[in-house]
């Protein structure tokens, strides 16, 4: 079996597990269904990067109280920055979901969670966030403020 085959094979395991909805009663999905939220949303946050990355910068101008020429040459520096930070922070969050899988699994017929190994996308807002019972739809998080 190929490695994307494997992956694929992973991928509709972990979407039927977050799907099923029905789960014994007293169970708690939440740490699964947190795991597969970062894990499915993290590459979105990569995509959503740039646009948020250049939105904290115009916020972060606007907001300071230095001089035009220190805002004009915040910017190229700051806008690297802030992009960089916004894919590293989308790796933590991937990272995080993939060590979260399988005590998510463990965890799922009892009725204790684990807490987040990285809470920063369940604090932030996001451009996109929507809950819904298999899933946390929340993406375009800010990892910089």
């Amino acid at each position: 079996m190929t490695s994307l085959r494997r992956g694929r094979c992973l991928f509709a395991a972990l979407l039927a597990l977050a799907l099923l909805g029905a789960s014994p009663a007293g169970a708690s999905p939440e740490t699964l269904k947190r795991s597969a939220s970062n894990l499915l949303m993290s590459p979105l946050d990569v995509v959503c990067g740039p646009y948020v990355g250049v939105k904290s910068i115009f916020v972060n101008i606007r907001d300071i109280e230095d001089t035009r020429g220190v805002r004009i040459a915040y910017f190229v520096p700051g806008l690297a920055w802030n992009i960089g930070m916004q894919t590293f922070g989308a790796g933590f969050r991937a990272l995080a979901g993939a060590l979260e899988l399988l005590p998510g699994i463990v965890l799922l017929p009892f009725e204790t969670n684990m807490d987040p190994l990285y809470a920063l996308p369940e604090r932030q807002d996001g451009l996109v966030d929507i809950e819904t019972p298999p899933l946390y739809i929340k993406f375009g998080i800010n990892y910089v403020d």
